[in-house]
């Protein structure tokens, strides 16, 4: 289903007028470097292509013909047509033993050239650079070191004359197209004889099977989304690679090419955890260059552009589509991860428009909050999972939460339990913040839609604002203690580290051990408050939580601790606006 999804998004896509995906033959790649020379061959200089966006240098793309899958100790005897990385052009590095052989490979390749791309002016061009010693003058020059800093440097030529490289000369591509259809007639012809020729597994159509699939590049790696390894256990009735599940060449041309425009895309594109997702739907749509905005963190150009499309969002399951399309469009979303053999397909949704909408949205109000005044509206996917991970780093989000996290948001399930037990360490560990906004949402977010899928009548919802009713003890125990820590800050002003610093993680999970003699210290902090206006409040306060209590239980589950967590929030939030109010008044 996924390779007939991206199947049909290639045909989308290149069916359209306005479309820039790469039609058969051809690959939009990103050239770092271009060497420039005269038509008589001679070099010119080394030009780069690379534009400064934002801190990274970002080479420029071009339609070049499409290159092929290498790998193995023999790769180095694969080549490009007309352009290729810098170990191939020029030898470089030097002191790589691969250089010199990749380059003996690309010489022969330009030897080798028919006669038919020889009598281009840019072609012939090339070949009189290698005949005129150009590799030694490109060497020579100084552009060369910023060459060498860019890792796999890609690289081609241009005619001086010329705005765009000899890869892209209108001959050049005529003749990959025309050469296209004989080699697929001369493919089919040869290959029938050892049959070869089979079903596509994805189209039902007759034509020659692809053995091995091109690669993609999800990070720095490329690897295959569909590959079979040799005599590794997926060999059947003789069949090795991709003879196993037979794909034909033009499929396998699509769904890589539709995946790698996919992935390059900069509004269906988002980075989950080590999840790359991409996403589209059947046909074109406003959701799907708007669902990036749904998950990312807002850019600082446009902190608003993010709010202002959920609000849409929120707007679309009223009316039953999104902005002008329709809802019953069938949309796509596909989570990858790099693996050591091939891409790992971490999650797969499939829905219409509105399913997801309203998935989404229900996401969105379980995540609702009281916040500071300064917090965002809407919480990321990336700001929610770093806050859970340890020091708050991206590096350190489990690699499988974010998936999982992903999946139960487009499934409309409950989040995973890992979510929950992160969160609580995190809560635990992190003794300067401890109960942060997100991490009370989180909590929030997962015990609700947790009940709401396994109902407990003994269990009340967690609201998004303190509920002195809430009959959880964990929630009220958390409450307790947001009122003990305040009355001691009062009672001490400027005092480095309180009961939150020392005694929370004992609190929320065996309360027995602390609050008796919490409850003692806080007679002695209370008798240091000057205002007796503010004693009687906190007393009275006091006696409205432990009226729901009956004693200190010896120990609190995970959800007990985590309704512990939302009480202590609820209720710092709650004295602090009320703080705020009796300031202002």
């Amino acid at each position: 289903m996924i390779l007939q999804a991206l199947k049909e998004y290639y045909d989308r896509k290149a069916a359209d007028p306005d479309s820039d995906i790469a039609p058969e033959g051809f690959e939009k790649k990103e050239l770092h470097f271009l060497i420039v020379i005269d038509e008589m061959g001679e070099f010119i200089n080394i030009e780069d292509t690379r534009e400064r966006i934002g801190k990274r240098l970002i080479a420029k793309s071009f339609l070049l013909p499409r290159s092929k899958g290498r790998s193995g100790v023999r790769s180095y005897e694969t080549t490009f047509l007309l352009w290729d990385h810098i170990g191939y052009l020029l030898g470089l590095p030097i002191d790589d033993e691969k250089s010199s052989k990749q380059h003996q490979t690309w010489l022969k390749s330009i030897q080798e050239l028919p006669q038919e791309l020889r009598e281009d002016i840019g072609v012939n061009a090339i070949v009189q650079f290698y005949k005129n010693n150009g590799v030694s003058k490109a060497i020579a020059s100084p552009q060369i070191q910023e060459c060498l800093k860019v890792s796999q440097c890609n690289m081609s030529f241009r005619i001086v004359t010329d705005m765009s490289p000899v890869p892209c000369r209108k001959k050049v591509q005529e003749y990959i197209t025309n050469n296209l259809v004989l080699k697929s007639e001369k493919d089919t012809e040869r290959i029938e004889q050892n049959r070869k020729i089979g079903t596509c597994l994805v189209t039902g159509e007759k034509g020659v099977i692809v053995r091995t699939h091109n690669k993609t590049y999800i990070n720095k790696d490329a690897n295959c989304l569909v590959g079979f390894q040799r005599k590794k256990g997926y060999d059947s009735y003789g069949k090795e690679q991709g003879y196993n599940a037979p794909i034909i060449k033009s499929t396998e041309f699509a769904y890589v090419t539709a995946l790698n425009t996919l992935l390059k895309s900069h509004s269906q594109r988002l980075l989950i955890g080590d999840a790359t997702t991409v996403f589209w739907s059947q046909k074109r749509s406003s959701f799907e260059s708007d669902f990036a905005f749904f998950f990312k963190e807002p850019g600082k150009d446009d902190p608003n552009a993010g709010t202002e499309k959920v609000k849409a969002l929120f707007d679309s399951v009223k009316t039953g589509a999104y902005l002008e399309d329709k809802g019953d469009i069938p949309f796509y979303v596909l989570g990858l991860a790099p693996n050591a053999a091939r891409i790992a397909v971490r999650f797969w949704q499939i829905g219409t428009i509105f399913e997801f909408a309203k998935r989404i949205k229900e996401y969105f109000e379980d995540f609702t909050i009281i916040k500071p005044p300064n917090e965002p509206e809407y919480y990321s996917i990336w700001r929610i999972l770093v806050n859970i991970a340890t020091q708050d780093k991206s590096e350190n989000i489990p690699p499988n939460l974010a998936g999982d996290f992903m999946r139960s948001i487009l499934n409309g399930t409950p989040y995973p339990a890992t979510l929950l037990q992160a969160v609580i360490r995190r809560i635990r560990s992190d003794t300067e913040y401890r109960v942060k906004p997100v991490r009370a949402a989180l909590i929030k977010a997962y015990l609700n839609r947790y009940n709401r899928f396994y109902p407990n009548k003994k269990e009340k919802e967690v609201s998004m604002k303190l509920d002195p009713l809430q009959p959880s003890t964990g929630y009220q125990l958390g409450r307790l203690f947001a009122v003990l820590e305040k009355i001691q800050e009062e009672a001490n002003p400027g005092i480095n580290a309180t009961i939150r610093e020392r005694f929370y993680g004992a609190a929320c999970a065996t309360p027995v051990t602390v609050f008796t003699n919490l409850l003692r210290l806080k007679n002695h902090h209370l008798a240091k408050l000057e205002s007796k206006g503010r004693v009687i409040n906190f007393e009275r306060l006091l006696g409205e939580i432990m009226g729901t209590l009956q004693d200190f239980p010896a120990h609190l589950d995970l959800h007990e601790q985590g309704r512990f967590a939302i009480g202590y929030y609820h209720q710092r939030q709650a004295l602090f606006t009320a703080k705020n109010n009796a300031k202002s008044e």
